[in-house]
């Protein structure tokens, strides 16, 4: 029988190697190190999250997506989501590396919150949808607190380094995962429009019935909602299993068939008299729950910066093993351009989300309040851009899903919609400049230390400060961007090397308005020092 094979197969590129992710990202280990966090403790999961063993979780999870279970075989009411065992894979490496609650444990000012910030962001380059759950569970301490007694009960399995999947008695579990139940059909980002009603009981507690639009990872074990109380717009936990064994009356109609973000389950759920404690005063419901929002904020940032991380990776990789008219595609100058300039806004991506999990660290919630939702908004937003690009890199074999680029590209656009989309984001960083000028006065101090070093971030600056002068909601965009822009140039000129500060500044900064799409903005021999810096494939070549 003849060879029915056409020809040979050359010029494909091979799958990328086993390999750490960590060692090759020097501008993430230069930011974990300034900003006060532990190398360290990062190897094991680096390790992990570097493996191919660890890619086939990811692109299992997301192939074999969650189904819902409202009733068993007898027809008794269970509301249960069944997931696959690569799903439970990956929970258990986030959660026993400390990506959820565990810094909270730690004393103020040791560097949990930027070590955990950075195995986020790894994580986050080979898969996001359980890191939902896992997001969600770290950013529910803060909110907590504010009713010791539940803090008391819960804080010991939230910040505990074990996962425990379904459904069980919390105090019973050797580790809880929260999550967050805000918007309502009739209002989504206008929480206060919520009609979701919470009667208080005899006991101290609350019966809610109601409905919201949006819960996402409906089987973590105790959920942070919102509803009207007598008092007004009310925070409220809710534990899917009451202390005494019963489950509690949080009904889940269906599963959202979402863009992206596959892997996880978000919900449409009704409280049918469910049981709820109070968290906070009444009618203070959403100053209760917005550090909660806004410590997933900064996880956003942190997704979106390891997407676009992951992006440039596997672009770099491709362009060192692809080679076209006659010259591999690393060695064409106009790829060169392209892969240097989305390679110096991952590094801006990274070093601005990386200063912000220290000043989580450090407390330094003035800078945090204006800083948290202008880089939400810009580093979020760039992401849908920086990954469409990276798959051009590519051509059509980026468009296959066996690339990976379509997952990354499809969870490009969640982190900038989730926790506030674009108009709600600026419009907060407005608010905070309205009402607490110190948060104003933080942020010029930290861009301020690199004033005078560069003409183009002096001018960005100065534009900045003429619009902090008289804020205007149509403008709102404008000045969360130029916020974003002069914070990350002003880290990128302290700490980054020349070549890299320049290319951003070059492309993001000059005088005569940033161009728009990858490349259009030659970068000279600066192209050299960020892709050697940049690119594993290159360092591998």
């Amino acid at each position: 029988m003849s060879d029915l094979g056409t020809h040979e197969v050359t010029n494909q590129v091979p799958p990328r190697p086993d390999g750490d992710l960590l060692g090759t990202d020097p501008a993430l280990v230069e930011a974990l190190t300034r900003e006060g966090g532990d190398l360290d403790r990062l190897t094991g999961l680096a390790a992990v999250v570097g493996s191919e063993v660890h890619r086939e979780h990811a692109r299992a999870a997301n192939a074999h997506e969650p189904e819902l279970r409202t009733h068993d075989r007898t027809g008794h009411r269970i509301d249960e989501v069944g997931f696959h065992p690569s799903w439970h894979e990956l929970m258990r490496v986030s959660i026993e590396h400390g990506l959820a609650a565990a810094p909270w444990a730690a004393a103020p000012g040791t560097g949990a919150h930027v070590t955990r910030a950075a195995g986020f962001a790894l994580t986050s380059q080979v898969e996001q949808g359980h890191l939902c759950p896992v997001s969600m569970t770290y950013a529910s301490v803060p909110a907590l607190r504010h009713a010791p007694e539940l803090a008391a009960a819960y804080e010991p399995g939230l910040t505990a380094l074990a996962y425990a999947p379904g459904l069980a008695v919390p105090a019973g579990k050797p580790g809880l995962l929260a999550g967050m139940s805000m918007t309502e059909k009739q209002g989504g980002s206008d929480v206060r429009s919520g009609t979701t009603v919470a009667a208080p009981q005899p006991d101290g507690s609350y019966r809610l019935t109601g409905h919201k639009w949006f819960t996402s990872a409906p089987m973590n074990d105790l959920f942070l909602t919102l509803a009207q109380a007598p008092g007004g717009l009310t925070c409220l936990v809710l534990p899917r299993v009451l202390p005494d064994g019963t489950r509690n009356a949080i009904r889940l109609q269906r599963l959202k068939d979402k863009l992206g973000n596959r892997s996880n389950a978000s919900s449409e759920i009704e409280y049918s008299g469910a049981v709820g404690w109070r968290v906070g005063e009444e009618g203070r419901g959403v100053r209760t729950i917005i550090e909660m929002v806004s410590m997933t904020r900064l996880d956003c940032v942190l997704g979106a910066t390891g997407t676009q991380r992951a992006a440039v990776v596997e672009a770099a990789h491709h362009a060192a093993h692809r080679s076209a008219f006659g010259a591999r595609l690393i060695d064409q100058p106009l790829m060169r351009e392209v892969l240097a300039e989305l390679a110096a806004e991952t590094e801006a991506a990274t070093v601005l989300a990386m200063r912000l999990a220290g000043a989580v660290d450090r407390g330094e919630t003035a800078l945090l309040r204006l800083a948290l939702p202008v880089s939400k908004y810009l580093v979020c937003k760039r992401t849908s851009a920086v990954v469409a690009e990276a798959l051009e890199c590519l051509g059509g074999n980026g468009y296959v899903e066996e690339s990976d680029l379509p997952r990354l590209y499809r969870e490009a656009p969640l982190n900038s919609i989730w926790e506030g989309a674009g108009n709600v984001t600026a419009l907060d960083a407005l608010r905070a400049i309205t009402r607490e000028p110190d948060a104003v006065d933080a942020l010029l101090t930290e861009i301020d230390l690199a004033a005078g070093q560069d003409p183009r971030l002096d001018a960005t600056t100065a534009a900045l400060r003429t619009e902090l002068a008289a804020p205007q909601e149509r403008r709102a965009r404008r000045l969360a961007e130029l916020a974003a822009l002069a914070l990350q140039g002003s880290l990128l000129v302290r700490h980054a090397p020349t070549a890299v500060a320049d290319t951003f500044l070059a492309t993001r900064l000059d005088a005569d308005g940033p161009l728009r799409t990858a490349g259009s903005r030659p970068g000279g021999s600066a192209v050299d020092v960020v892709l050697q810096r940049a690119t594993p494939a290159l360092q591998e070549s």
